[in-house]
């Protein structure tokens, strides 16, 4: 007989704790083999495929496409063990899990085996002596309906198969998101009074959106002062949902601002000699050198003589922590927003390989395909806001990092160079730090040694 097991969606990465629906690879009745992917989800980080740990028949589908669902909610479940003749070639009876739902995040040991109750034909849920309720568990599998939609033999339609049924005194309330039943018990709705506008009656959070703004229409009406006079303009707009990659910038940018005493110091740099110096190692043949992999060696190199700024704050230890390696962030801006990804160890590498993973990780932040582990971990941000045409800025540093260095854009400029008026290559440097971590001197000192090296490259040749 076939053991019916519940896969839920994983831990996705450090401080992610939900996920969206972007598109379902399989549908109910299809037969996955283990680690086959399943679903394509967006995080608030990058966009990923979740493999499956089990091998078997897929019995039912939890979340539509578009939906937001929080680690640990269920995203389908599999009949595994004994399989019909269509599935016995595709499908394994190993119940165990394979933990390689995602790279550095496994799916452990399976769930174990539970009783399931048979659903009467049409009903999708039944209530024990106690009152409780027991969700219905699809034991045959059939082919997608003709309409699209796919359904299970016995069982309700897949809407109602993979939505949540609370159950109240005037029967069960088809509810898909976990997100949609706390709005609606945050803001005192009650789901029982609602029509779903989702498939088959499925309560959507729109629906519930739209019955606070009744509700706010209604309490504007009952206490509001009077309508503007005729010709006075009355603002209109639209609402943009904080999500995914906004949702998280907003997020961490939010706590930045909240947590960290930061402070910005910037200066004016002659760029001519490191534009020169960057020609001149392009010119000798071999991968080219790009200016931001420069500009990252002489970061690695202004934090091996200034370390309290590759750090980060314990306020409950009360200490502050000094990192050994130096993790390079840089700011990637992509269709779905500004990314950070993470050079490893960027200290302990040359031009050519820092040049190389720029490429790579920049590449994979525009697919959308950067990893958990390719988006965390950063100790100091580099910041090349220059790239959209701006001279300067007041970056605020990417959480928990103690500083961040941004760059604007290097242009010609008068200057006076070796006590005569001419035009260089100026560049404006600015430094946003942790005033915990230390004070204006040495930040000063960091942000100082940067330019020198900006002007005069060979200055380098002392710590290679």
């Amino acid at each position: 007989m076939a053991q019916v097991l519940e896969f839920r969606l994983p831990d996705l990465g450090e401080g992610l704790t939900e996920a969206e629906v972007v598109r379902w690879l399989v549908e109910v009745g299809d037969v996955v083999a283990i680690d086959q992917p399943v679903v394509e989800v967006e995080t608030a980080k990058a966009m990923v495929e979740v493999p499956c740990p089990y091998a078997g028949v897929v019995t039912a589908r939890f979340g539509e496409e578009g939906a937001e669902l929080p680690v640990g909610a269920p995203l389908l479940t599999v009949a595994v063990g004994e399989q019909d003749a269509g599935a016995a070639g595709a499908a394994a009876d190993d119940t165990e899990g394979s933990g390689n739902v995602l790279v550095g995040y496994g799916t452990g040991a399976p769930p174990a085996r539970r009783r399931r109750v048979r659903p009467a034909p049409m009903a999708s849920a039944s209530r024990d002596t106690s009152g409780a309720v027991e969700a219905a568990a699809p034991v045959a599998a059939a082919a997608p309906a003709a309409n699209g939609s796919a359904r299970t033999a016995g069982v309700p339609s897949a809407a109602h198969a993979t939505a949540v049924a609370e159950r109240s005194a005037d029967g069960p309330v088809p509810v898909i998101s976990p997100l949609v039943r706390r709005l609606a018990r945050e803001n005192g709705v009650d789901l029982r009074q609602l029509s779903g506008s989702g498939p088959e009656g499925l309560i959507l959070r729109a629906d519930v959106e739209d019955v606070l703004r009744a509700n706010a229409a209604r309490g504007r009406g009952a206490g509001a002062p009077a309508a503007p006079a005729a010709g006075t303009a009355q603002s209109s707009g639209s609402r943009v949902p904080l999500k995914g990659v906004r949702g998280a910038v907003a997020d961490k940018l939010s706590r930045s601002r909240r947590e960290i005493p930061d402070a910005t110091c910037w200066v004016d740099a002659d760029a001519t000699e490191l534009m020169r110096a960057r020609a001149a190692m392009n010119a000798a043949g071999g991968q080219k050198i790009s200016l931001l992999a420069l500009l990252a060696r002489i970061c690695t190199a202004a934090l091996a003589r200034h370390p309290e700024l590759n750090s980060r704050v314990d306020m409950e230890a009360r200490e502050i922590v000094r990192l050994d390696a130096v993790h390079l962030g840089f700011a990637a801006q992509t269709e779905r927003g500004l990314v950070v990804p993470v050079v490893r160890d960027a200290h302990a590498r040359d031009a050519e390989s820092l040049t190389a993973e720029f490429a790579r990780l920049t590449e994979a932040a525009r697919a959308g395909t950067l990893t958990p582990a390719e988006l965390t971990g950063g100790t100091f941000t580099l910041n090349n806001y220059g790239v959209f045409g701006v001279d300067g800025s007041t970056p605020i540093i990417n959480h928990p990092e103690a500083a961040m260095l941004g760059v604007g854009r290097i242009v010609p400029k008068p200057w006076v160079h070796e006590g005569e008026l001419a035009v260089r290559q100026v560049v404006q440097l600015s430094l946003t730090f942790d005033h915990r971590v230390c004070d204006g001197g040495t930040a000063g000192g960091f942000l100082r040694y940067v330019a020198d090296c900006v002007e005069q490259p060979a200055v380098l040749l002392r710590t290679l």
